[in-house]
């Protein structure tokens, strides 16, 4: 019994292992968070390996698995307050000059960014990469948390894996009629959500603007910051309910409230949504995760996740030796 049980244990690794870094790209879609996102997955596969003696072979593998995971997804959500970014919760801030206000302890739950390396597909498989890249950019994933979650998942399933309507009613355990009125219904919710010419993280320009964002920042230096910054730039961090509109009103907050002498902050560059982004340090103590929009015509968004906990999840340390800022080219 006990080598049955091992040889059983050993086919549902093989069958199911490779499809773990989509599910989890499936539940960080679904869910906002990566860590969430991970202890979903988990609980994906433990179900699945409980089930797997019964799996008949009436769908593939694959759909089996997202069956789960997606209503894994969809039991958690029942009892979870929607994950936002501080845009999310109103207009930006234009009164008078001040240090950004944070929200009350557990007012909120906050979107978190995902480590590109968590769910990196082969390299051999181009149209998986594209798909991967352009479906966890962090303003889609905050514009899906604004759908009701039936929803949610119904966009997901067919707009960014390319389930059929009937495999998705399948999943979901409803009607194609049903799939197809809240696919409509999630379309109609959803604002184009990225500019045409925003960057990949792997483009030399992308890198460049990274590069000249960090540098700006750990020499407290506003000038080099306003030849990365768009005109339109945002700038938003949580947990502040307060967010920035515009270059000039984002350079003042970082000069008045946030720099302080150069080489306090220091950062490792990263990515993460498949955008450029960095690992922030103040004072050589973790401080959080950077995520830049990168576009050709410069930086048009700057979202900045300050949750230390966030730098060690993305394999970094949580204090780095404080040094003096790197001159500017």
């Amino acid at each position: 019994m006990r080598q049955l049980r091992m040889g059983s244990d050993e086919q549902f690794a093989a069958d199911t292992e490779r499809y773990r870094r989509e599910l989890l790209a499936l539940c960080y879609r679904m869910v906002g968070s990566a860590h969430d996102a991970e202890d979903l997955v988990q609980e994906t596969y433990l179900r699945a390996w409980r089930s797997y003696a019964g799996f008949e072979g009436r769908a593939s593998i694959r759909s089996w698995l997202y069956k789960i995971a997606t209503n894994v997804c969809l039991t958690a959500l029942d009892s979870r307050q929607g994950r936002m970014l501080p845009s999310g919760l109103a207009g930006p801030y234009d009164g008078p000059d001040r240090p950004p206000l944070p929200a009350v302890p557990g007012e909120v739950s906050w979107l978190e960014p995902l480590p590109d390396s968590w769910i990196a597909p082969a390299a051999d498989d181009p149209a998986a990469v594209v798909v991967a890249r352009e479906s966890v950019r962090l303003a889609l994933i905050a514009s899906l948390q604004l759908l009701p979650p039936r929803q949610r998942a119904v966009l997901i399933l067919r707009e960014v894996l390319a389930f059929p309507a009937t495999d998705t009613a399948e999943i979901l355990g409803t009607t194609t009629a049903a799939v197809k009125s809240a696919l409509q219904r999630a379309r109609s919710t959803l604002d184009e959500v990225e500019p045409d010419e925003l960057l990949e993280p792997t483009d030399q320009r992308a890198r460049a603007l990274l590069d000249g964002y960090i540098t700006a920042f750990e020499r407290s230096d506003a000038n080099l910051l306003e030849q990365v910054l768009r005109a339109d730039a945002t700038l938003e961090a949580t947990p502040f309910r307060d967010w920035q509109s515009g270059k000039t009103r984002c350079i003042h907050l970082l000069e008045a409230h946030v720099f302080g002498p150069p080489g306090d902050w220091q950062f490792i560059p990263t990515t993460a949504n498949a955008q450029p982004a960095a690992a922030v340090y103040h004072r050589g103590q973790a401080s959080g995760i950077v995520v830049l929009t990168a576009t050709t015509t410069g930086i048009s968004r700057v979202v900045e996740f300050q949750n230390p906990t966030l730098v060690t999840t993305f394999g970094f340390p949580s204090g780095i030796e404080k040094r003096e800022p790197t001159a500017h080219p």
